[in-house]
């Protein structure tokens, strides 16, 4: 599995691994829960859902990407 983003793929985050940085108390959702990105509404906002471990969602959420730590499961080359 190649672990380079391409330019398409920097610019577009969708299916993306994250988790909160913040607490969304209006969702249900604590620091340090993990989400999927689905869609990224502007620059600086994206739409994460949040599934529990059968695929089935539990919250869809708008947030800020300042608010969102991208997950690796590859280490990165240096």
């Amino acid at each position: 599995m190649n672990s380079k983003r391409t330019t398409k793929d920097a610019e577009s985050p969708t299916l993306d691994v994250v988790a909160l940085l913040r607490d969304y108390p209006a969702h249900g959702l604590a620091r340090g829960q993990v989400g999927t990105i689905v869609e990224k509404l502007d620059d600086k906002t994206s739409l994460v859902e949040f599934s529990d471990d059968e695929g089935r969602a539990y919250a869809i959420a708008s947030c800020p990407v300042k608010d969102l730590l991208v997950l690796h499961y590859v280490p990165a080359a240096a």
